[in-house]
């Protein structure tokens, strides 16, 4: 059975990412989000740190984004707790300190979870050390990845990508962007696969960096593939089509990246409800665990609410790593704790906001930023509505074609 509690052997690793967090991350938190596009060169060395943490603690797992990995050959007996759990934990606490400058870490990117997740030993091996972006959204192509357009036809020794990417995560300060393309139009879903571009590669060009309303600090890029040659070696996964598998085996990215994206959902959730737990006592309105929310006044009870939602993300969020470092199918999880996760953020950053008033609201606290950057949370990795979609396709079987 699963003990949703912080294992022993990773209590080290999250007290190390907290005090991240607390020293390094949250006081230029406001500074990156006022200077947007502005590179976060604190951020150098502690990316050196993180890579130093990996080399020394295998036996522990990983502490950022390459840290995820499947092996669907382990038959180890009982419960392992391994890479994706302890990532998930470590990025809890880093988005406690903030979000924006998680995804501008180098080395950090969702693209070096799909490496982390589906390569091969020989690109596990060519591509470490390097950040990697993850390139799938389309202009005609958002939530629905089956329909994405960007062509990769094979030449020779080489791939040639044409299409469009935007909302490109950390898109200009990557060494490389993981492109999802499809090697036939008419095929459908199964003919999508995932290559990894380097940059500078002629014909993957930059067009320009967006400007948004949360998660500032992270540089989000607008791409264009032209006759962008690829080597055939950089294809992630299986190249031959198969239509029973071949859609699956990428998306099973997401069964590792999007416990990861709840996971910072989780750390942005916590800060949120720690600073109200601090402007309702100095208030002088106390919570009291002992009585029954309806009560109590509704602040104390809309902050008991808030914490109950809290504590459902985050134990959603440790199963379905721990599922995926057990090699257990978790899809359904996955989407699960994504969808709960993304949405209680949304939920307490904004209710907190309301019960803080005029505090809330203001340059001077930390609330306002946290109520921007936690949109994204539930949109990036699949939108709260394809989260559900996929729960209720997976709870009643039915097939993406049955159930749209």
């Amino acid at each position: 059975m699963i003990n949703l509690d912080v294992p022993r052997k990773f209590k080290p690793l999250v007290r190390q990412a907290h005090e991240t967090a607390a020293e390094v991350l949250r006081p230029i938190s406001r500074k990156y989000d006022l200077g947007e596009h502005d590179r976060p060169v604190e951020l150098d060395m502690l990316a050196a740190v993180i890579d130093g943490m990996n080399e020394g603690n295998s036996e522990v797992g990983g502490t950022g984004a390459t840290g995820v990995r499947r092996d669907a050959n382990d038959k180890s007996q009982g419960n392992r707790n391994g890479t994706n759990l302890s990532t998930a934990l470590s990025i809890m606490e880093l988005c406690w300190g903030d979000v924006g400058m998680l995804l501008s870490m180098p080395r950090q990117g969702l693209g070096n979870s799909a490496i982390a997740s589906v390569a091969n030993d020989e690109q596990l091996k060519r591509f470490k050390g390097r950040w990697a972006a993850m390139a799938i959204t389309e202009p005609g192509c958002g939530s629905d990845s089956a329909a994405i357009r960007t062509t990769a036809k094979l030449d020779g020794d080489h791939y040639v990508l044409n299409g469009e990417k935007i909302f490109v995560t950390s898109g200009e300060r990557a060494d490389l962007v993981v492109v999802w393309a499809t090697l036939d139009k008419s095929l459908g879903r199964s003919a999508i696969k995932s290559f990894v571009v380097e940059k500078g590669t002629p014909g993957f060009d930059l067009v320009r960096l967006e400007h948004k309303l949360g998660i500032r600090a992270s540089d989000t890029a607008h791409f264009i593939l032209s006759n962008c040659r690829v080597p055939k070696e950089n294809l992630l996964g299986d190249p031959s089509i198969n239509p029973e598998k071949s859609f699956a085996g990428v998306m099973q990215t997401f069964d590792n990246t999007r416990p990861l994206v709840a996971a910072m959902a989780v750390g942005l959730t916590r800060a949120c409800i720690e600073e109200m737990g601090k402007i309702l006592k100095d208030c002088g309105m106390a919570v009291d665990y002992a009585k029954p929310a309806a009560r109590q006044s509704a602040a104390a009870a809309e902050f008991i609410r808030m914490q109950a939602d809290y504590e459902a993300a985050r134990l959603l969020t440790m199963q379905a790593a721990w599922m995926a470092d057990n090699a257990r199918p978790n899809s359904l999880e996955a989407s699960l704790a994504k969808a709960k996760a993304g949405r209680t953020c949304v939920d307490v950053a904004l209710k907190c906001v309301e019960l803080a008033g005029s505090i809330g609201y203001t340059e001077t606290a930390l609330l306002e930023k946290w109520s921007r950057d936690a949109k994204i949370l539930d949109i990036f990795e699949g939108t709260q509505q394809i989260q559900l979609l996929i729960i209720a396709r997976r709870l009643l079987g039915k097939s993406s074609a049955e159930l749209k």
